[in-house]
This record gives C-alpha cells, sequence and structure tokens, in this order.
C-alpha cells in the first residue's frame, strides 16, 4: 500500500473515532454526572493503550530524550484535555453533530493556518486559490451536512 493511501487510511479512521469518542464520553460523563471524571476515565484508557503500542513497537528508550525538548510541545495535551472536556460537557446538551461541527470548522481554520505559515515545524503549504476554494466548500459542506 503506497504511503499516502496509508497514511490517508489512518487518518480517516482517526476521523471516525472522533465522534464516537465525543459520543461514548459524553454519555459516559452524563450518565455518572461528572464530565470531568469521565475525562480521566478516557485518559486512563488511553494512556494504557499508548504504552501497550510504545512497547510493542519501539519501547520505552524515547523518554529519556523528553526533557531537552522545548516546553511549549507538551502544550499538546493540554490541547487534547480541552477537546475531551469541552465535548464531553458540551455534546449532552448541544449535540454530537453540533459539536463536531465546530471541531471540524475549527481543525480547518487551524490547519490552513498552521500550514499557510508553516507554524511549529509543519510543510509550508501556502493557501492557493484553489486551496482556498477546497477549504470553503468543506466549510460549506459541513455547514449544509448539519442543517439537513
Amino acid at each position: 500500500m503506497p504511503d499516502t493511501l496509508r497514511y490517508a487510511t489512518i487518518m480517516l479512521a482517526a476521523g471516525i473515532g472522533i465522534p464516537i469518542l465525543a459520543a461514548l464520553n459524553a454519555q459516559l460523563g452524563a450518565r455518572i454526572g461528572s464530565p470531568p471524571v469521565a475525562a480521566v476515565v478516557l485518559f486512563c484508557v488511553a494512556l494504557s493503550g499508548a504504552v501497550v503500542v510504545m512497547f510493542l513497537t519501539q519501547g520505552p528508550s524515547a523518554i529519556a530524550r523528553l526533557p531537552e525538548q522545548p516546553r511549549h510541545l507538551f502544550l499538546a495535551g493540554l490541547f487534547v484535555a480541552f477537546y475531551v472536556l469541552s465535548v464531553t460537557f458540551v455534546a449532552p446538551h448541544f449535540g454530537v453533530g453540533n459539536a463536531v461541527f465546530f471541531v471540524l470548522l475549527g481543525q480547518m481554520i487551524s490547519a490552513a493556518a498552521i500550514d499557510q505559515f508553516g507554524l511549529f515545524g509543519a510543510a509550508l503549504r501556502p493557501i492557493t486559490l484553489l486551496r482556498g476554494a477546497g477549504i470553503g466548500f468543506m466549510g460549506i459542506g459541513l455547514f449544509l451536512i448539519q442543517r439537513g
């Protein structure tokens, strides 16, 4: 399987998982009456899964290189926590579809800015007229999906 197809398949599966994650964790938070506790459970399960994958692939050797990394790179964990906590709080009241719609819209805006300016070491991919139109059509498509 060519790399592009493999990467696209992995990211498609990740995208499919986001609304499922949102629905499951929102339901857990609502059932136990505590979205923060549901988020803690989610992170414990996620940590366990990541540890298993780490040991199955390369082991813990890379952990030794963590102290020499720029501190701002660790903020990614706060963004994940914010996403999980916000969707766990909001989805039961706003709907999973609406919550994920705005997440996707935010992802498109953020991803376009990151690519446009090559932020955080990302490859520089300027927003051309064609790319801008594609992003706009994706936004319109997301809007139409939510309206229907």
